[in-house]
């Protein structure tokens, strides 16, 4: 006999973390865009990049109450607002010695060529807001001769800052800077109206608020940094664009994550494994396909066969389809990730798992014999009859005392013990639920509790039959039994069943018994 997995195959593909660092990678965000005066942030950049960030007079006046509104101190002695972010003021002497160096490292009287420098970047600002998420800048100035041509990069860089979660009756970011304008003449006339966001302008960067109660909105100039694009959006607005941040954190770098989950990588720091397993061997059982490891990413398995996928956790107990059991499809914890188990209509299952793991896990192949699928409890073969056929029955036959059961064979002892241990196919712990007759045979349903042999998977509810209407040993509902039974297979493969041979192996399960059981099994002939 040969498996199923042999047919078909198994197909494992996985990220295996190779030895080595992690680091991350480093972006910066586009060139920021001037902006107009109408309460807006802007970047003064001249042509030499020696201007600075500057407020006009109107936005400066709504910043330090928004500041104030979203309970943010004023800015410290020797900072400057920029919107709702405090920069440091440059630094003259600093920026003169770095400018010395220069002329010192150049030669004095030399011919300027090439780009100029940047300075060092500054620290990062606070964040944008008190709670959530916001945005954080720093800063850096671009020092040249003239002549020289302008540093290439930004001067500026922006990304995401996480603050606590906002308690639920917080006021919308947007919602707090267009309520800044409430009761405040707008448009040239002395009206004033209750201002709240409008979502439906083209410019979801600026801050377009409805007038309460009428039919048109008003664009006040950008929102201020670190407002989000739009409700429930991941984007934030920066310098008047919606920008996301990329897996470093800041806005507009556009880095990725590669498959080895380093950022900015180029999938250089883990192994590419691809596995294909197609021989279970020629008996049913669970089979070591490979080792996941620790850090394991893109995990994909794929099986088409008869067969199972099985997974077991680093601590030896299953994820799924252990102990002779089909799991249902979905989603499963295990080792930090989340596995999701499909299984089609057809003979294909999938394991995928986005990782990284946190544990070692071990892929296993739930093979079986071709043709002997998991088993599952019998059916009834024979129907009850209604109680009007029972009554008609009863009235044309006469009734017959049932004969009593001759006394069952004597069955102690360690030569039938070792008997019926090794030439059966099943010996398992299990306890009685309840009997059944049917004509000359009598249905046992049990509960597998411990199995001790097996040679083709068992479920955990399973018919015992015994052949005859006085079988031997007869089992009393509600007690446990050490149990050594037969597969019977008819012909035809309709019928399916676990045989209890008369004068067979039933014993009342003990202590005792037990350890005569594990003692047995070890002189089984192989």
């Amino acid at each position: 006999m040969t498996s199923a997995c042999h047919q078909a195959g198994l197909k494992l593909v996985i990220w295996k973390p190779r030895a080595g660092r992690r680091s991350l990678g480093g972006w910066r965000s586009p060139p920021l865009r001037a902006a107009s005066s109408r309460g807006r942030l802007r970047a003064a950049r001249s042509g030499d990049q020696k201007g600075s960030e500057s407020l006009d007079s109107s936005h400066a006046k709504v910043a330090e109450p928004a500041r104030a509104a979203m309970g943010l101190s004023p800015c410290p002695a020797g900072a400057r607002c920029l919107g709702l972010l405090c920069s440091p003021r440059p630094r003259p002497l600093q920026n003169l010695l770095l400018l010395l160096g220069t002329l010192l490292s150049c030669g004095l009287g030399g011919s300027a060529q090439g780009p100029g420098e940047w300075t060092p970047w500054g620290s990062w600002t606070l964040c944008s807001s008190s709670c959530g998420r916001g945005v954080s800048v720093r800063s850096r100035r671009c020092i040249r001769f003239p002549g020289e041509e302008p540093c290439s990069g930004d001067s500026h860089e922006y990304r995401v800052c996480q603050l606590p979660d906002c308690s639920p009756g917080a006021v919308p970011f947007r919602d707090l800077q267009c309520a800044l304008y409430n009761g405040r003449p707008v448009l040239g006339t002395q009206e004033t109206y209750q201002w709240v966001p409008f979502h439906g302008a083209p410019n979801q960067c600026d801050l377009n608020c409805l007038a309460d109660g009428q039919a048109f909105y008003h664009s006040f100039g950008r929102v201020l940094d670190g407002t989000p694009c739009s409700p429930g959006a991941q984007g934030l607005c920066v310098a008047g664009r919606c920008l996301s941040a990329g897996c470093d954190g800041v806005l507009g770098s556009g880095a990725l994550e590669d498959r080895c989950g380093r950022c900015g990588g180029t999938n250089d720091t883990c192994l590419f494994v691809q596995r294909v397993f197609r021989d279970a061997g020629a008996f049913a059982g669970y089979w070591n396909v490979t080792l996941i490891p620790v850090g394991a990413r893109h995990i994909r398995v794929v099986q088409r066969s008869r067969n199972h996928l099985a997974l077991m956790g680093g601590d030896g107990r299953y994820v799924l389809n252990g102990n002779w059991a089909v799991s249902p499809p979905g989603t499963y914890e295990a080792a930090g990730t989340q596995v999701v188990y499909t299984r089609a209509a057809g003979l294909e299952e999938t394991l995928q798992a986005a990782g990284p793991t946190t544990r070692d896990l071990l892929l296993q192949a739930q093979a079986q014999v071709l043709g002997w699928a998991l088993r599952q409890p019998q059916p009834r073969e024979v129907e009850p009859l209604p109680a009007q056929s029972l009554e008609a029955s009863a009235a044309r036959s006469p009734t017959r005392a049932p004969e009593p059961c001759p006394p069952c064979p004597d069955t102690r002892g360690r030569a039938h013990r070792l008997l019926h241990y090794c030439g059966s196919d099943f010996v398992f712990q299990a306890r009685v639920l309840g009997s059944h007759r049917q004509a000359q045979e009598i249905r046992y349903e049990v509960r597998i509790l411990l199995i001790y042999k097996n040679r083709s998977p068992l479920r955990t509810r399973e018919y015992v039959w015994a052949a005859g209407p006085c079988p031997c040993p007869p089992l009393a509902p509600h007690r446990e039994y050490l149990l050594a039974v037969r597969r019977l297979v008819s012909p035809d493969g309709t019928q399916d069943r676990l045989l209890l041979p008369h004068a067979g192996y039933a014993r009342p399960w003990s202590p005792a018994e037990d350890s005569r059981a594990r003692l047995v099994a070890r002189r089984c002939p192989v």
